[in-house]
């Protein structure tokens, strides 16, 4: 088989538009800048500019969600991304930890490893993508190129960016069964030759489908500006704010008898249960960046991120837990718990990064190295609320209200949404500050020869200093964490690679900045056991192919992987106690593919199958065990096919197995496999103009995103059967 040229070649080190994407060049300004023009599914390179070769000879496992697929998603929200993606898995929050975008990838806990253009954001919080480009996850350990943590992968969120290869004015406007009125503005203004701004807008109403009460309001602008004033000198600065407001919905009882949640048998699925006069959930985050790049020639490249953040979370909600069900064995009598869960967490972050890329050669082999310093300051405050009571305090048959705001007795047909709260929750004044300060450096080198054989290698050390406070009481841990990658990749044709890679990865203490607890991982300035260990080590293996099929359109993935996990925390036994001498074995096998299959045919997706294990434990009971909270088998697809220059259908297959339970402490709680399945009808009336009639969830599927690890949880009850009609403009 004998492939034709590159579509677009992996940018040389001059060419960079400033954030790591190839130029633009002629075509369509307002397309995905990373993605392959005659293949909007297929990304060509990731924006970061520690990533110097195309995906297809990164020797590691790499999902990118480009414009088009979000949009094809219909994916508004980084929590839709994550549950319409095999192998990634959404988890809940917890008394430890927040109500935010948790997920978990290749088996891990990847909450506090999302990045925002190529700087982490640790404020665990729900994210909007009206000023997204494209998505990036990592799979696999990844500290030579991401710092602490990522022992399952990382996200990278690539933001828009302004262009000055020509003007483009874009909108989008949504009505939807589930009360959906949404409308988006994308606009780029070429200002000169020099310099270019684009402004991003969105405005949000709207319920959930399938649940009583809850809404989904958002609002947010975003504005970047791009500036050449000289040869080889750009710069890009952005921001974005985004303000979301909705009413909490923490799920549904957990029936542990039948295991299974009571939403399967007596309960309708729009059961709601939080208190509409009290419960709230509020989301703020500012965030700009100032990008600088220096590109003197093709062999040479020094580009500096400034970042400056403030990220609110903001919540009172209510979990139904702790179900009694009658000795007599009546469903219809059984009662529950509404227990309040509140946070005010508010995170600053001031980060700086430097990466020099230079390119040299020696006899027949060509050297890609960077060299790169990061420098940030993390602070994470947070406080939780008080007055939670309602005046009815003694309801009756109904329950009776504690000090703190339970409410215990509740039937669980019966919940009292709308009790009245004439005084309004207030903070108790007594906040956690943990500040988090990081100094890194990195040297990650590529040597390629003739392209036929690549060899990457990379070594990073982090400084690691983090601090809590809460009243007089406090917590200090200091560590020092050095990792390495290394990968080789041979390509025994231009379209095809075969590599093998081993990565490290280090995990902290205290680097889920969310957690109150050591339990949960984090820090706690109150907690009196010890804490204090050395960090958790991740070490990965990974082989796989990669192919650029179908006229190089599309780019097909198959890995197997092995990621092992030593020194991992643990809580044992009801005393609570900390220890760190447990171990975790995750492999499996991932296949992926994204592209163009013939001049009309698109698909996006993968399937990934795991195998976990607890190898070690203080706990001799849960070795052997499954880890908690993964569909160790997902699948997800993306098919969309042009019928007519003017007519598409596209559909959307999701499939996730059964997700396990409880913590390492066997218990039968299961969460049923399922199947989803979108479609979409796209016709384009003008070239101005576009119409998309999108159904999500077709089949009015009941499933469930996660729930709680304890032996009587709650569970997420995902969103219902929902049709939105869209209209998109592009002049």
């Amino acid at each position: 088989m004998t492939a034709p040229p590159v579509v677009a070649p992996a940018p040389s080190v001059g060419t960079s538009t400033g954030t790591g994407a190839p130029a633009q060049g002629v075509g369509d300004p307002s397309r995905d800048p990373y993605a392959n023009p005659n293949s909007p599914y297929q990304a060509l390179n990731v924006a970061s500019p520690r990533f110097t070769q195309p995906i297809l000879d990164t020797p590691k496992s790499i999902t990118v969600l480009t414009r088009q697929v979000i949009d094809d998603k219909n994916a508004t929200s980084f929590r839709e991304i994550a549950r319409t993606t095999a192998g990634v898995t959404l988890g809940t929050g917890e008394g430890g930890n927040a109500f935010g975008d948790r997920f978990f990838i290749r088996g891990f806990d990847a909450r506090n490893d999302v990045f925002v253009d190529g700087i982490r954001d640790p404020s665990v919080s729900v994210r909007e993508n009206f000023f997204t480009e494209q998505i990036e996850i990592l799979r696999g350990p990844a500290s030579s190129f991401a710092g602490r943590g990522t022992a399952g992968g990382a996200v990278n969120i690539v933001t828009k960016q302004a262009t000055t290869f020509g003007d483009f004015y874009k909108s989008e406007g949504q009505l939807g069964t589930d009360n959906t009125r949404r409308i988006t503005l994308d606009l780029n203004q070429v200002v000169s030759p020099a310099l270019a701004i684009r402004v991003n807008g969105l405005y949000q109403e709207a319920n959930v489908a399938g649940r009583k009460y809850v809404f989904d309001d958002r609002n947010g602008a975003a504005v970047a500006v791009t500036l050449k004033p000289a040869d080889g000198w750009t710069f890009n600065a952005n921001y974005f704010h985004t303000d979301l407001n909705s009413l909490p919905d923490f799920g549904v009882p957990f029936n542990a008898q039948a295991r299974r949640p009571f939403t399967e048998s007596i309960v309708p699925r729009d059961t709601y249960y939080g208190f509409v006069n009290r419960d709230f959930y509020r989301v703020q985050q500012d965030i700009g960046t100032l990008v600088s790049e220096y590109a003197p020639s093709e062999d040479f490249k020094i580009t500096n991120r400034f970042r400056a953040g403030h990220s609110v979370l903001d919540y009172v909600g209510t979990l139904p837990e702790r179900p009694v069900i009658p000795r007599n064995g009546n469903l219809y009598g059984t009662t529950v718990s509404l227990n309040p869960q509140s946070r005010y967490q508010t995170v600053d972050v001031v980060a700086d990064t430097t990466d020099a890329t230079f390119k040299f050669v020696t006899g027949p082999i060509l050297h890609t190295a960077v060299l790169g310093t990061e420098f940030s300051r993390e602070a994470v405050s947070r406080d939780t609320y008080a007055g939670l009571r309602s005046e009815n305090s003694n309801l009756g048959t109904t329950g009776i209200f504690s000090g703190t705001g339970s409410l215990a007795g509740v039937n669980i047909l019966a919940p009292p949404n709308f009790l009245p709260f004439s005084t309004k929750p207030y903070l108790t004044g007594n906040p956690a500050y943990i500040p988090v300060d990081t100094k890194a450096g990195y040297l990650i080198e590529t040597m390629n020869y003739e392209d036929l054989v690549l060899l990457n290698g990379g070594v990073r050390y982090d400084d690691y200093n983090i601090s809590s406070t809460q009243g007089t009481s406090s917590a200090r841990v200091h560590s020092g964490n050095l990792n390495y990658n290394i990968g080789l990749t041979l390509k025994p044709q231009p379209w095809l690679s075969v590599y093998g890679a081993h990565a490290t990865s280090s995990n902290p203490v205290g680097a889920e900045l969310d957690a109150s607890g050591s339990a949960y991982g984090g820090l706690s300035a109150t907690f009196t056991g010890n804490q204090v260990f050395a960090p958790e080590q991740n070490t990965a293996d990974e082989v796989g192919v990669k192919a650029e099929l179908f006229d190089r359109r599309l780019l097909a993935t198959f890995a197997v992987f092995r990621t092992l996990k030593e020194n991992a925390r643990e809580t044992l036994g009801t005393a609570q106690v900390i220890a760190a001498d447990a171990a975790y074995r995750v492999e499996g096998v991932d296949l992926e593919v994204a592209g163009k299959i013939t001049d009309e045919w698109s698909v996006f997706g993968g399937y990934v199958a795991m195998d976990t294990k607890v190898t070690k434990s203080g706990d001799p009971t849960v070795i052997g065990n499954r880890l908690a909270n993964i569909a160790h088998r997902s699948f997800s697809m993306l098919s969309k096919y042009r019928i007519t220059p003017w007519l598409e259908f596209g559909a959307q297959a999701i499939n996730n197995s059964r997700i396990s339970g409880g913590t390492l402490a066997a218990n039968a709680n299961v969460l049923p496999s399922y199947w989803r399945l979108d479609a979409f009808l796209e016709y384009k009336v003008n070239e101005n103009l576009n119409v998309k009639l999108y159904g999500q969830n077709l089949f009015d599927r009941r499933y469930y995103d996660a729930f709680y690890r304890s032996d009587a949880p709650f569970a997420f009850i995902a969103p219902g059967r929902a049709v939105y009609l869209i209209a998109q403009t592009k002049f």
